[in-house]
């Protein structure tokens, strides 16, 4: 009962997140007041109910609840949030419904809409502040605004927290979430201020500052960031979407002035040499595809941040940029943001781990009596990181297989199969078929759109918090 009650004030709080695009739709005078109100009273008055009466239980969870809790809560998420666009004026479909909010919580940047400009201002703002809410955690931000699920809420938030450890900045994890989530509004007001010193709306700005720093990719224009034309706006998207890939507990090293933990940080160190070379490489290689140097350098550094990052976003078509190019791109997606961030994929510190690793067998294979072992920030890393880190990329890689084999059951090729199981995975989103990028989901089967809406949470959660619910063993007491 315990679960019953966390979830039932979670869901609660979670639906109080809607008011701001309602009362948007207010102001402006948009048809959107019933599928406003709708999700947040189903949320907040059976949330409150359940919770006065189970008032009583005490607040207790087992390692494994945290899990089941975790999963359950992104799932309810995904389906209050799909009540904004079942019941909004745009005839999209319960399928699509629930495919857009699962986008939104996974940050992925991936839709079935066409005509963004056609939707009511109110629903885009709403599809903003999914992404951003989803981007840094929902259970990380109510453990921040209500200390009341201290009592077991570290089991939350290593069930939800992307990376192979996760870390306490203060005694109290409630203080832990309560900085992160101060330094990702802080990241968030700043992006707003450039965006809109950059010619945007305040709505626009508002609305993209919020799925740029989440790594969400999505766009409230048809034409994305192209649309502003602005190479302000597109190197200030850049800087955005590689902070939103770092590990947000660094900010806090950084704030503290403990500048050296950041310059001896592993994984910082490698993903941005990752950046830097993969950028480099992309922008010489598309120089003849542009009118110039600079702009070639603007497409290329903005594409590689945009897919190392998660975020998705497409500054240019680059299925016509030369194949080292789209190579470089298809590796990057493989890689993914640092740990702790708002990034998805299989994250930069766990192929670091694993290549460490690689160079420890090499060593051992010549000095067989050796003793070897990795070392992370310059300190010894645990055996059992190594081997966490290669049991979560075989999974990884097991969940992109079923997931093209899926994929091309619907009728595609096999490469844009492939290269779509992993942006979805990756919560990257954009796709492509044989005719190039894809613009929409639209068209696709509805039994993959609900697949790909369970593999995006999956993928949000870091495989382990879902598929430890499919093992025999869970279940037993």
């Amino acid at each position: 009962m315990s679960i019953v009650r966390i979830l039932a004030i979670v869901i609660s709080m979670l639906s109080l997140l809607i008011i701001p695009a309602f009362i948007t739709a207010l102001v402006l005078g948009e048809a959107m007041t019933k599928a406003f109100l709708i999700p947040i009273t189903l949320g907040v008055l059976p949330g409150l109910s359940a919770a006065f009466f189970f008032r009583k239980i005490p607040l207790s969870l087992r390692v494994r609840d945290g899990f089941l809790l975790v999963f359950l809560v992104w799932a309810f998420a995904v389906l209050t949030g799909s009540l904004c666009y079942y019941f909004a004026p745009v005839n999209m479909g319960w399928v699509n419904a629930i495919f857009e909010s699962a986008c939104g919580f996974s940050t992925t940047g991936a839709t079935t809409i066409s005509d963004f400009e056609a939707l009511p201002r109110s629903l885009l703002l709403w599809r903003s502040i999914s992404h951003w809410a989803g981007g840094m955690g929902i259970i990380l931000l109510f453990v921040a605004l209500l200390p009341l699920l201290g009592v077991s809420n570290y089991q939350l938030i290593k069930a939800e927290v992307s990376g192979p450890e996760k870390e306490r900045l203060r005694p109290r994890i409630t203080d832990t979430a309560k900085i992160i989530w101060a330094v990702y509004c802080a990241f968030t007001a700043i992006l707003i201020i450039l965006y809109r010193l950059g010619g945007m709306t305040w709505f626009d700005a508002v609305c993209q500052a919020l799925t740029i720093i989440s790594t969400g990719g999505v766009s409230i224009r048809n034409g994305g960031l192209a649309y502003y034309n602005s190479p302000f706006i597109d190197w200030v998207t850049v800087a955005f979407m590689l902070l939103g890939a770092i590990n947000f507990s660094l900010y806090y090293r950084l704030i503290r002035g403990k500048f050296l933990e950041l310059v001896h940080n592993t994984e910082l160190r490698a993903f941005f040499l990752i950046f830097l070379v993969s950028s480099l490489i992309v922008s010489v290689n598309i120089i003849p595809s542009y009118d110039s140097v600079n702009e070639a350098f603007r497409f290329g550094f903005f594409q590689t941040a945009s897919t190392l990052s998660t975020a998705g976003n497409i500054r240019a078509d680059y299925t016509a940029w030369p194949a080292m190019a789209q190579a470089v791109l298809f590796c990057l997606m493989l890689i993914g943001g640092c740990s702790g961030s708002t990034a998805g994929g299989i994250k930069v510190i766990r192929h670091v781990i694993l290549l460490k690793q690689s160079r420890n067998e090499f060593r051992r294979l010549l000095y067989p009596r050796g003793v070897f072992s990795i070392h992370l920030n310059r300190k010894v890393g645990r055996k059992d990181v190594v081997y966490g880190a290669a049991g979560f990329v075989f999974l990884y890689f097991a969940v992109i297989g079923i997931s093209t084999l899926v994929t091309a059951s619907s009728g595609l090729d096999l490469f844009s199969s492939l290269y779509n199981s992993i942006a979805i995975t990756s919560n990257i989103g954009a796709g492509i078929t044989a005719a190039g990028l894809l613009d929409s989901y639209y068209d696709l089967p509805d039994y993959l759109k609900l697949y790909y809406s369970l593999v995006m949470i999956v993928g949000r959660l870091e495989l382990w918090t879902v598929l430890i619910l499919l093992t025999p063993g869970y279940w037993k007491k």
